[in-house]
């Protein structure tokens, strides 16, 4: 009778001949005379021995059904009921849809209930950690375990970090029913894609509003998770569950001194590149141009050149008095104002006596003045990327791009920092450009969404 074990982050299958090839994933393992696959094939390995009527020994699920389900929860809205009924109907595993503010971690909770199997949530960020952790004790009224930033508790239900999964997961992979990926975009990177392989998890709910990856790798997630089981965008929300919005792209000009530098400084980077074959819009083209500037007096002064053009037209002074004048006609409004890099978020803060908020930012100040955007001691804070994810701030309702980088989830997300719905808000982001400029290129990518169009 075959029998089923976990073993460091693998399914081990003992019992079976050696030329079974039932199931693709399987493979013989002469080391120890068992076949042997990463520990997501476990599902698909327990389907196919049923299928065929075949007796097994599992002792590789160490997991146990959850005593209570949810003993607080609200109305879910129609789509969340939708999309719970197709992700149930792909035996509970897949990817969901669903821009920012529509509810996906109550989708979440909703899917643990209907399952009821331990479960382990895994986010990007610690703050991210901490809101789950929070949302999960509301609604099931149980303790919560927590791995990362310090902590290591395992209990039935676990909250943890990619990072902390991608650690841990060969000793946590046979410990849990359900696995909840936030934010699963980040999931088929190199490293983060081995802690999926390595969890035995038979339902998987993967949960993003931009699952696209400029490195195609989101074609994994089928793998790791399960195929897009429903998709809503924001246009297909906003108004009703969505607050309603608008996109207003402002484009401004260098000064002829500005852009006098500019061209000259550009032409330098550019003809280096040119000079050494090297091709900006390949995979290898950034890496080739670091490792080449490095080598010569040239390649120096083509990397100088290359972050001075982009510092004026990522900071042009005519965005900043833009903003100036932003800040006061919404000054009745909470603001927050995106940066692609600290040196601008810190100019900004600096300028206009505005909180920052960068990757230093401690965690408590982070929260304090988060705290003052929503109660209105502030009337807008500046970041550079780290409120992209996990910001709850109903109140926010008006976004600014200073400067950003060309991926339309880094764009869709900072839309979706101010469309939380809250009474009749309408939400408003304003993209500012540089004309004539890299960035001009930089803001077509990033719009391509039907959320601009």
């Amino acid at each position: 009778m075959p029998t089923l074990r976990f073993h460091s982050g693998t399914l081990e299958v003992h019992g079976l001949p050696e030329d079974d090839a039932s199931v693709p994933e399987l493979r013989w393992d002469a080391r120890t005379a068992c076949h042997r696959a990463p520990a997501v094939a476990y599902a698909r390995t327990v389907l196919t021995l049923r299928k065929a009527g075949v007796d097994y020994v599992d002792e590789a699920r160490a997991y146990p059904e959850l005593r209570a389900g949810a003993l607080a929860m609200h109305e879910p809205r129609p789509y969340q009921r939708e999309a719970l009924e197709e992700w149930k109907k792909r035996r509970g595993r897949g990817v969901v849809v669903l821009p920012t503010g529509a509810g996906k971690t109550h989708l979440a909770l909703m899917g643990i209930d209907a399952w009821r199997r331990a479960t382990l949530v895994v986010a990007p960020t610690l703050d991210l950690v901490r809101q789950w952790y929070d949302r999960l004790r509301a609604a099931f009224r149980t303790e919560v375990g927590i791995v990362g930033g310090g902590e290591h508790e395992v209990l039935p239900l676990t909250v943890t970090t990619y990072d902390s999964a991608y650690i841990h997961m060969e000793h946590l992979g046979a410990k849990f029913g359900m696995v909840v990926f936030d934010e699963c975009h980040h999931l088929p990177g190199e490293t983060y894609s081995l802690a999926a392989r390595a969890c035995l998890a038979p339902f998987r709910l993967g949960l993003t509003a931009t699952p696209e990856r400029p490195d195609g790798r989101d074609q994994l997630l089928d793998e790791l998770i399960g195929p897009t089981v429903f998709r809503r965008d924001i246009v297909d929300l906003s108004g009703d569950f969505l607050a309603d919005y608008d996109t207003v792209r402002v484009v401004v000009d260098l000064s002829p001194e500005e852009r006098a530098e500019y061209e000259a400084e550009r032409a330098i980077y550019r003809g280096f590149v040119a000079s050494r074959g090297i091709r900006m819009s390949h995979k290898d083209g950034w890496s080739q141009f670091i490792i080449q500037s490095s080598q010569s007096d040239q390649g120096r002064r083509a990397m100088k050149a290359y972050r001075r053009q982009r510092e004026l037209a990522f900071g042009a002074p005519a965005k900043l008095d833009y903003v100036e004048h932003l800040l006061h006609e919404h000054r009745k409004d909470r603001t927050i104002l995106f940066t692609q890099d600290n040196a601008t978020c810190y100019e900004v803060s600096r300028r206009f006596l505005v909180p920052a908020i960068t990757h230093q930012t401690k965690v408590k100040e982070r929260s304090d003045i988060l705290a003052g955007l929503s109660e209105g001691r502030y009337g807008a804070v500046v970041t550079s990327k780290v409120l992209n994810e996990g910001v709850d701030v109903p109140e926010a309702n008006v976004a600014v791009v200073i400067s950003g980088s060309g991926s339309v989830r880094e764009h869709v997300q900072r839309l979706g920092r101010v469309l939380r719905k809250k009474g009749d808000k309408r939400a408003i982001l304003y993209e500012l450009v540089t004309a004539q400029t890299v960035e001009t290129f930089t803001s077509q990518r990033r719009r391509e969404h039907v959320a601009y169009r």
